[in-house]
C-alpha cells in the first residue's frame, strides 16, 4: 500500500542544546557551496569550479521561548554554541522519521521588534553552523 502522507508542522521538533522548543514558530537552514564559471578562448564556460561550503539557517520563536534560551545562558544568545535537531514526521501516523543534527550552532543576530495592535512578539534568530548530519 502506497503511503501519501507529507509531512506537516504539527509533526516538526526542534530541540536547541538538548531542549524542546515548544514556542516554535519557524526554522529554515541550508547548506551552500561557492561555484563559479571558469572561461578559457571565447565568450563560452569551459568548466564550472567550486570552493568553500557553507551552512546558514535562522529560527523563529515566541518572545517568551527566546526569553528561556536567552537566560539559560547568562541573557544572551550571541554567544552560545549549540548544537540544533530538527526532527520532522510522526511514525505513530505513518510517517517516517527524519532527523537533521545541525552542529556547532551560533547566532549572528538578536532583534526585536514590536508594533501596535501585535499580540505577541516573534523572535527569529539567523544562525551558521559547521555541519549537518543525518539522524
Amino acid at each position: 500500500m502506497f503511503n501519501s502522507r507529507e509531512y506537516e508542522w504539527a509533526d516538526v521538533r526542534v530541540l536547541i542544546g538538548g531542549r524542546l522548543l515548544t514556542r516554535l514558530r519557524s526554522v529554515n537552514y541550508k547548506r551552500s557551496k561557492e561555484k563559479e564559471l571558469t572561461y578559457g578562448t571565447g565568450n563560452e564556460p569551459v568548466s564550472i569550479q567550486s570552493g568553500n561550503v557553507s551552512y546558514e539557517g535562522e529560527v523563529g520563536m515566541l518572545r517568551s521561548e527566546y526569553e528561556t534560551l536567552a537566560n539559560s545562558d547568562g541573557g544572551t544568545v550571541l554567544d552560545m554554541q549549540v548544537d540544533i535537531v530538527v526532527s520532522y514526521g510522526n511514525p505513530t501516523k505513518g510517517g517516517v522519521m527524519v532527523t537533521d543534527k545541525l552542529l556547532g550552532c551560533q547566532f549572528t543576530e538578536e532583534e526585536n521588534s514590536m508594533s501596535q495592535g501585535d499580540k505577541n512578539e516573534e523572535i527569529t534568530l539567523p544562525f551558521i553552523f559547521l555541519r549537518k548530519v543525518k539522524g
